[in-house]
């Protein structure tokens, strides 16, 4: 078949879109659309008609005329399958088959014709691939977009550290105060104080004028000795002084919260660990287990990675309870490994299960956090991951994705606190949530969807949430990232009892036990 020219017209013959295949004038094309509304015979009903030359194949839609125009040795057949594809592309890229809507999408309709016939011959391509050829879906465009934001982070990361660095710089100058001195012409390295001695190596004078920086505030307040005047040639301190701050504002300009850091507020404790609240009460012997779980899962089932490591550690405020032992209780079933610290008599923790020294003539360390037992289990058994997520995003016929995504808490022995499911999204989208059991939160900068429950417990283990994002394919949406934190640990192990070594008598005791995630992923 030779297809000459398509069209969209209304009834009374006014032509809204065309395209032509072949090689023709703008006037003969204009001739032949022109010609069709009078040779449509009224009353009847046909597919197609014909002239001398050409034959018109055509296909109402309301008030609309689906058109081709095609020589008359083409098979009728071929023709009659063609404009049913075409008759399908159009409510593809128009919500109503009226003139204003057409014109709007004119350009993806002409796309979508280019797609179905080339060179006036028809391609062997179905609505599927029309669409696909029309977005344009490049994946060699989505690894740069993947590539250029891993070096945003990447950039955004490095100016941090400088930050921190410059803060860092900044307060062990303030810590070593007095005058220049030598280290004067170095850039960034001012003396912090009221003003210089003559040691200073600056005569008195002179008026001096020195940033004095108030590290809370991250101000520089210009501080003037007002006992000299000043001289027109005075030397000024603090022309560049703005320069220290470059990254930090920097930072903040682009929305970063900057912190001000202090030695003392950043440690790596703070840092790898998350803050849980303790309202435990402290008595002079006070135990503290931590479980760290580290679990990836795939995003059609089954358990990729499942790491647990753990703690117990000791602290003795009060040197009476030195000599002591721990009488522990075990309930675990899974196979968790326990290991005893290399002081602790091995034997007695084997019988009685009791962690003690090896020598009971010694007392523990004292006011000192002492790591007494650890353990640890891998596995690759389903029934171990304590919350399942099961992500199902299937695309809705409009070139976006609905996403269903439900969690059931499966060790519902557990109580887990500040739960959150972070899911990202593709740029530049705006997600339309229907329903969400707990809160949600949507991040436009860093592209995710953060799905926040604050209590997951046997009484409320499972929950679901439902949104759609449009310009998105399934893959956009993995992978998912959990956290939350528990008082209960996933080691079924606790502290039965603590019992002096004199006098065999119990001893008051507190303790705190706490899960948290160090990564948990649906990949």
């Amino acid at each position: 078949m030779v297809l000459i020219a398509s069209a969209v017209c209304t009834k009374s013959g006014k032509v809204i879109i065309s395209r032509q295949f072949v090689e023709m004038t703008k006037a003969r094309i204009e001739g032949l659309l022109a010609a069709f509304p009078k040779l449509m015979t009224t009353g009847k009903q046909h597919t197609f008609v014909e002239t001398d030359s050409v034959r018109y194949v055509y296909q109402p839609m309301e008030k609309l005329y689906m058109l081709l125009i095609t020589t008359k040795a083409s098979n009728i057949l071929e023709d009659l399958e063609t404009l049913r594809l075409f008759s399908k592309v159009i409510p593809e890229y128009c919500h109503s088959l009226e003139e204003k809507e057409i014109v709007e999408n004119a350009f993806n309709l002409i796309f979508a014709f280019d797609e179905i016939v080339a060179l006036g011959y028809r391609e062997s391509v179905n609505l599927a691939q029309i669409k696909t050829f029309v977005e344009m879906d490049s994946h060699e465009e989505k690894v740069y977009q993947a590539v250029r934001q891993s070096q945003e982070r990447e950039a955004k990361q490095k100016m941090r550290e400088k930050a921190k660095e410059l803060q860092r710089q900044r307060m062990e100058a303030a810590k070593r105060g007095g005058g220049i001195g030598n280290s004067g012409s170095k850039r960034g390295y001012y003396g912090f104080g009221d003003g210089f001695g003559s040691s200073g190596g600056i005569s008195n004078t002179t008026a001096i004028t020195t940033p004095s920086i108030d590290v809370s505030s991250n101000d520089i307040k210009p501080t003037v000795n007002p006992t000299k005047p000043a001289s027109k040639n005075a030397l000024k301190l603090g022309g560049k002084s703005k320069d220290v701050d470059t990254f930090v504002d920097q930072l903040k300009s682009e929305g970063e919260k900057i912190s001000n850091l202090t030695p003392a507020s950043v440690t790596p404790s703070a840092v790898s660990k998350p803050k849980i609240a303790s309202d435990v009460h402290t008595e002079s012997v006070h135990l503290k287990m931590e479980d760290k779980i580290v679990v990836r899962l795939g995003r059609d089932g089954g358990l990729q990675t499942f790491e647990l490591s753990g703690l117990l550690t000791l602290r003795i405020s009060d040197e009476k309870f030195g000599k002591i032992k721990v009488a522990l209780e075990n309930n675990d079933t899974r196979g968790i490994q326990l290991q005893t610290h290399p002081n602790v008599d091995k034997e007695l923790f084997k019988s009685k299960c009791c962690i003690g020294l090896k020598n009971p003539a010694k007392p523990f360390p004292l006011n000192t956090d002492v790591g007494v037992l650890k353990w640890r289990y891998q596995t690759q058994d389903d029934s171990a991951v304590p919350l399942t997520i099961n992500c199902w995003p299937s695309e809705n016929g409009d070139g976006g994705c609905d996403v269903n995504i439900e969690y059931e808490l499966e060790c519902q022995r557990l109580e887990l606190q500040d739960v959150c499911i972070t899911i990202p999204l593709p740029m530049s989208v705006h997600p339309n949530v229907g329903e969400c059991d707990g809160t949600y939160t949507f991040d436009s900068r860093k592209h995710n969807l953060q799905w926040n429950l604050p209590i997951i417990d046997a009484s409320n283990k499972a929950g679901s949430l439902e949104f759609s994002c449009a310009s998105s394919i399934p893959g956009d949406f993995f992978p998912l990232q959990v956290s939350f934190v528990s008082k209960t640990p996933y080691a079924d192990l606790k502290a039965k009892e603590v019992i002096a070594l004199e006098d065999e008598t119990p001893v008051k005791f507190s303790k705190e036990t706490f899960l948290f995630v160090d990564k948990y992923e649906i990949v």
